[in-house]
């Protein structure tokens, strides 16, 4: 019975926040569709060179839809992304889908391996330094950490690209092979030094917020309670310790990881990756106005998901925020 009330309750909170992001998906891209209108000029622009005659102008404007009045393109802007379709390119008149698909081949894995390594790094090493804050190694991991954060994360990219690439010579500086994850051996070798400019950067930063959760944990009440009913301490920080310090650490994991994502551009431009931060910025240049709104739907999209994901997990991990969305 109580297993059956659990799903229930998670059942109903998921549902609820399964609402809430489509509005905040409907709302986001009603702003992405004003902001995107308020830029000065027309996107029929793009279709046209200079000396264009008034007739050719009104034919562009035809054929992208800005003849209309606002009211128009936002109802068939709306209609358009319920049906996955992101339009067609102005410049490449290729499908925005189809790239984005392509350029996520890039961004998606370069995302996830600097997360999962960022995990890697923060959640031991903050435990070790919260565990042994008193000791020389304990402060050392600490003050790196602070000093991670403070560093420019395109600067520490420059730093590994002199390091392994120019003077060691292991790993390229950057660029990504043609074929793409087809030759999968220099694709892994391209990713490499991205990948761990992400997991060192934003590890950096998630090791505090490991380490300020376990030292709220050492300081509880029922990890005294555990060891004074015999509980080696080990056994009692893992069995009692981290299931209650997972809870805010996760909430943190899903807004590191958005930040992780959103700030790939960044990466990609130091490294000469084809993802999806220089599509973007290329859309921009050429005023190629569906491949903006397609990226930023798309990266506003992948952000509203793992905002989701986190509080779901939260809701599964910890008992009393279930109790909670009951009251509420």
């Amino acid at each position: 019975m109580l297993a059956t009330a659990r799903n229930l309750i998670i059942l109903a909170y998921t549902i609820r926040r399964t609402l809430i992001l489509f509005a905040s998906l409907f709302i986001a891209a009603a702003v992405l569709f004003v902001l995107l209108r308020l830029l000065p000029g027309d996107p029929a622009n793009a279709l046209l060179g200079v000396g264009a005659t008034s007739e050719q102008i009104e034919a562009a404007r035809a054929q992208v839809g800005s003849d209309q009045p606002l009211h128009v393109q936002f109802v068939y802007f709306i209609g358009s992304l319920a049906r996955l379709d992101l339009g067609t390119s102005f410049v490449s008149r290729a499908s925005v889908l189809e790239e984005i698909a392509n350029r996520m081949s890039v961004t998606l894995p370069l995302t996830l391996l600097g997360f999962f390594l960022a995990i890697a790094l923060a959640v031991p090493l903050g435990i070790v330094s919260a565990v042994r804050a008193q000791s020389w190694y304990g402060g050392a991991i600490s003050v790196v950490s602070q000093l991670g954060i403070a560093i420019p994360v395109f600067w520490v990219g420059i730093l590994l690209v002199t390091l392994f690439s120019i003077n060691l010579r292991w790993f390229p500086s950057g660029g990504f092979p043609l074929r793409g994850w087809s030759d999968f051996s220099e694709a892994a070798r391209g990713m490499v030094l991205p990948a761990l400019t992400i997991g060192l950067v934003m590890g950096a930063s998630l090791l505090r917020y490991v380490r300020a959760s376990t030292l709220d944990v050492l300081g509880s009440d029922y990890l005294r309670t555990a060891r004074a009913l015999g509980s080696s301490f080990p056994e009692a920080l893992v069995r009692h310790g981290l299931r209650n310090g997972a809870v805010p650490v996760i909430s943190i994991l899903g807004i590191e990881l958005a930040t992780t994502f959103l700030g790939a551009v960044v990466i990609e431009r130091v490294f000469n990756l084809p993802g999806l931060g220089s599509m973007l910025l290329l859309a921009i240049q050429q005023r190629d106005y569906p491949n903006v709104q397609g990226v930023l739907f798309v990266s506003t999209l992948l952000v509203l998901l793992i905002g989701f994901a986190a509080d779901i997990a939260q809701r599964l991990v910890d008992p009393r925020l279930r109790r909670t969305s009951v009251q509420a």
